[in-house]
C-alpha cells in the first residue's frame, strides 16, 4: 500500500504544503468517530493503493485527535471545514474540494485529470 502521511504537527502540515510546489498533494481530513468518514477513508486509501503512486502525495489528518492541524489547514487553505472532505493542494493552495459522500477515489482520479493532466502520462 501507498504511504498516506499523517499530519499531527503544525509543521507537518506546513511540509505538505510545501510538497505541494512540487507534486499534487491529497489531504484528507477523517473524523474516527464518523460512519461517513469511514466510508471515504475506504476510498482514499483505495485510491491510494491503485493510482496514487504515480499521481499524488497523500496526507492525512485527524480532525478530533489533531484539531490545531485540521484548525490551521482550514484557516490557511481557506476551505470551510468538513469531515470527511478531500483537497487537492496545487502550489500551496486548494485546487479542489470535496467532502461527504462526494469523497470518492472516483472524484479524486477526476481531479487529478483535470488539474494535472499530465501526472497521468
Amino acid at each position: 500500500m501507498v504511504n498516506i502521511q499523517r499530519l499531527d504537527s503544525l509543521q507537518d502540515l506546513e511540509d505538505i504544503l510545501q510538497e505541494s510546489s512540487r507534486r499534487p498533494v491529497f489531504i484528507f481530513k477523517h473524523s474516527t468517530t464518523c460512519p461517513i468518514s469511514a466510508w471515504a477513508y475506504r476510498e482514499f486509501q483505495q485510491y491510494a493503493a491503485v493510482l496514487a503512486p504515480r499521481e499524488a502525495t497523500l496526507a492525512l489528518v485527524r480532525v478530533i485527535e489533531e484539531r490545531p492541524v485540521s484548525l490551521e489547514a482550514a484557516s490557511r487553505l481557506g476551505v470551510v471545514h468538513a469531515s470527511p472532505q478531500v483537497i487537492l493542494i496545487r502550489e500551496g493552495r486548494p485546487a479542489w474540494h470535496t467532502s461527504h459522500y462526494e469523497a470518492s477515489s472516483a472524484a479524486m482520479v477526476a481531479a487529478i485529470k483535470h488539474f494535472y493532466p499530465q501526472a497521468l502520462r
